[in-house]
């Protein structure tokens, strides 16, 4: 192979694979200048730079939602940085999977063995990027919201591109009739993104959180000096405060600090009693 050939041949390369010179110039000679067994030969080599990338914190990246037919999915892919989640590869590769994540009905083992456009799957699609962006990415978490018993509502928090942001919430209410009191599904959407609730009602809150938090306070009331009288007083006062504070229904709505969420609901029922059934809220990189 000539010069020039070489030269062309690791151009086509590079534009194939996004990967630098040097890397491609080893793989046309270990492969003797076949392009497919380069490829090949590079995403072998993409896995040994994956792994070794997977020890980093990804706590940036994307959350897509996708909405169709009543029915919503919503997905939550993680990048080191910021500056690759806005990187134009990275961005079009979470489209499509948001896309697959509704087509699975949010379940990450089907979507990581479902093949994607380039005829790829999703998993070795994945390793590819890592390899030609140099960062840690993880496809972290997924959701799907059936049709079923309520109405589904989103909203994305400071949206990039339509269905695409930071914080994103989704919210299935039942007693919601169109064209009547459906607007306050988006609004307790918002609530939900801003307000960041742990359950739907006290009674809900994960006894775990719930002994921890009360723990805190005890101690905290202790180191303070405090008669254990008054101690418990304060600690049930205080708990009592956390478990509203955290529970959906008993939080003060946002657009009305004298009224709680219970309250927006009674007020907007219609035909019949609106009712939360479940919700969702992803903050891109909480709890990494």
């Amino acid at each position: 192979m000539s010069n020039k050939e070489l030269l062309d041949s690791i151009k086509k390369l590079r534009e194939m694979t996004g990967v630098g010179f040097k890397d491609c110039k080893i793989a046309l000679d270990e492969t003797k200048g076949d392009l497919e067994k380069s490829i090949e030969f590079l995403r072998k080599k993409g896995i040994a730079k994956a792994s070794k990338k997977m020890n980093r914190t990804a706590s940036e990246g994307l959350a897509l939602v996708k909405a169709k037919d009543g029915k919503i999915a919503l997905i939550e892919i993680n990048s080191e940085t910021d500056f690759v989640a806005k990187n134009e590869d990275f961005i079009n590769f979470c489209k499509e999977l948001s896309e697959i994540n509704f087509s699975n009905k949010g379940d990450l083992d089907k979507l990581n063995e479902t093949k994607m456009a380039n005829g790829n799957l999703v998993k070795d699609n994945l390793v590819s990027l890592i390899a030609k962006i140099g960062e840690k990415i993880t496809i972290r978490r997924a959701n799907f919201f059936d049709d079923l018993n309520g109405e589904n509502f989103s909203y994305v928090h400071s949206a990039i591109d339509n269905g695409i942001g930071k914080i994103i919430s989704v919210v299935k209410i039942n007693g919601i009739t169109r064209g009547k009191n459906d607007e306050i599904g988006t609004k307790v959407a918002m609530h939900i993104a801003a307000s960041n609730p742990l359950a739907i009602d006290k009674d809900d809150i994960d006894n775990s959180i719930v002994n921890k938090e009360l723990e805190i306070i005890k101690d905290e009331i202790k180191n303070s000096g405090k008669p254990d009288e008054m101690a418990e007083k304060i600690s049930k006062g205080k708990i009592s405060k956390f478990l509203n504070d955290n529970s959906l229904l008993n939080q003060i709505w946002i657009m009305d600090p004298k009224k709680k969420v219970s309250d927006i609901l009674k007020e907007n029922s219609s035909d019949k009693q609106l009712k939360i059934l479940d919700f969702v809220r992803y903050k891109v990189g909480e709890g990494v």
